[in-house]
C-alpha cells in the first residue's frame, strides 16, 4: 500500500481532529478552473500562497490604513492592518478546532480591492464609478479577474466568498468566513486607538469610560479580552461570534472612532484634498484611456469607467501622487 502523501495526511488530519463545523479542505466547493492537486499543499495552502505571492498583496504595503502619509514608521499600514487581522482570526480558530488555513488565505485576500488613501479613497471612486464602488467586492474582483494578467488568482469557493463577505454586512457561508469578518473589526477598531493616541488626535481619558471598563485599557487587554470573548461564546457551536454584550461595546466604540478620528477636522482636511486627486485622476484616464495598462482595458468590460477604477483602486498612496504629480503640476514642482 502507497504511503499518503503530506496533501493526503492533512486532509487526514482534518476530519479527524477539526470540529464538526469547521471547513476541510477535501470538502472544497473547489475552482472556476480545476488544476492538478498538489502533493504537499492543501487546496487552502494553495490558495494563501497564490494570494501571499500576488502583487496586489505586495501593494498594500504602501497604502494607507487610516492615517494620511503619517510623519513615523510607526502607523498601521493596509498590509500591517492585514496581518494582524490573520493573526487574530488564526488564534481564534485554532481554538475552535477550525481551518486555519482557510482562516489565513481570506485574512490575507480580505482587502486586497483596497483603493489608496484608504476609505477616503473609496469613498471617492464610489462617486465616480456608476454603481458605487465596495472594496470587499473589489477585493474579489482582484483574485477573481485583475491579477495575473488578467487571468485571476483561480482562488476556491470558500476563500472568494471569505473575502467578498467580509464586510460588516457580510454573510460568508463559513466559520472560517466570519471569524475573519469579525476578527477584522477586532483588529481594525484597536489599532486605530492606538494610532491615534500615538498621533495626538485621541487622549486616553476620552475613551468611552464604559469601553475602558469592558475591554481594557491597553492595546493588548483589549485584543486579549475580544480573542476570549469569541472563543468563549462560540465554541461548540455552529457559530462564530461575539456575545451580545460586547458586540455592542464594540458598536460603541465605533461610533465614538468615527465621531472622533474618522470624522475629525484634520482628517476631513485631508480626505478633501485625496477625494479631489483622485477625481482628478479619474477624469484624465477617462480621456486618455490609453495610459490605463492594456490587460485593463481589455478586460472584457463594457464600462470605460469600470477599467479607470479598476487602475486607481490597484495604485498606492505614493503611486498616486507621482502620476498626479507628472499630469497635473508643472515638471519642476512634479519631480
Amino acid at each position: 500500500m502507497n504511503k499518503p502523501n503530506p496533501r493526503e495526511e492533512r486532509e487526514e488530519y482534518e476530519k479527524k481532529n477539526f470540529s464538526a463545523y469547521a471547513c476541510k479542505s477535501a470538502q472544497t466547493r473547489g475552482r472556476k478552473r480545476e488544476t492538478l492537486k498538489c502533493e504537499i499543499r492543501t487546496e487552502f495552502q494553495k490558495d494563501r500562497d497564490r494570494i501571499m505571492h500576488s502583487k496586489a498583496f505586495r501593494r498594500l504595503m504602501h497604502k494607507t490604513q487610516v492615517f494620511i502619509s503619517p510623519e513615523g514608521d510607526h502607523y498601521r499600514t493596509r498590509l500591517t492592518h492585514t496581518l494582524e487581522v490573520s493573526q487574530i482570526a488564526r488564534t481564534i480558530s485554532r481554538a475552535l478546532g477550525l481551518n486555519e488555513d482557510l482562516t489565513e488565505a481570506i485574512a490575507l485576500g480580505h482587502d486586497l480591492g483596497h483603493t489608496p488613501f484608504g476609505h477616503t479613497g473609496e469613498d471617492a471612486v464610489a462617486k465616480l464609478l456608476p454603481g458605487g464602488f465596495r472594496h470587499n467586492e473589489q477585493s474579489a474582483r482582484v483574485v477573481e479577474s485583475l491579477e495575473n494578467g488578467g487571468a485571476g488568482l483561480n482562488l476556491t469557493f470558500e476563500v472568494i466568498d471569505g473575502i467578498y463577505n467580509h464586510r460588516t454586512s457580510g454573510n460568508p457561508s463559513t466559520l472560517e468566513g466570519n471569524v475573519v469578518r469579525i476578527s477584522d473589526k477586532i483588529a481594525y477598531m484597536n489599532h486605530d486607538i492606538d494610532d491615534a493616541l500615538r498621533s495626538g488626535l485621541l487622549k486616553q481619558e476620552r475613551i468611552p469610560r464604559g469601553v475602558v471598563e469592558a475591554l481594557g485599557v491597553t492595546s493588548s487587554q483589549r485584543v486579549n479580552f475580544l480573542v476570549g470573548d469569541f472563543i468563549r461564546y462560540s465554541e461548540g457551536k455552529n457559530e462564530a461570534r461575539l456575545s451580545p454584550e460586547t458586540w455592542e461595546t464594540l458598536r460603541e466604540l465605533r461610533a465614538f472612532l468615527h465621531a472622533r478620528v474618522y470624522s475629525s477636522q484634520l482628517h476631513l482636511k485631508e480626505r478633501k484634498k485625496i477625494q479631489s486627486m483622485i477625481g482628478l485622476l479619474f477624469g484624465h484616464y477617462m480621456n486618455h484611456f490609453d495610459e490605463i495598462p492594456q490587460e485593463l482595458r481589455e478586460s472584457g468590460d463594457i464600462l470605460r469607467e469600470r477599467a479607470v477604477s479598476d487602475y486607481i483602486a490597484g495604485m498606492t498612496d505614493r503611486f498616486a501622487l507621482k502620476k498626479f504629480a507628472e499630469i497635473f503640476m508643472p515638471a519642476e514642482w512634479g519631480k
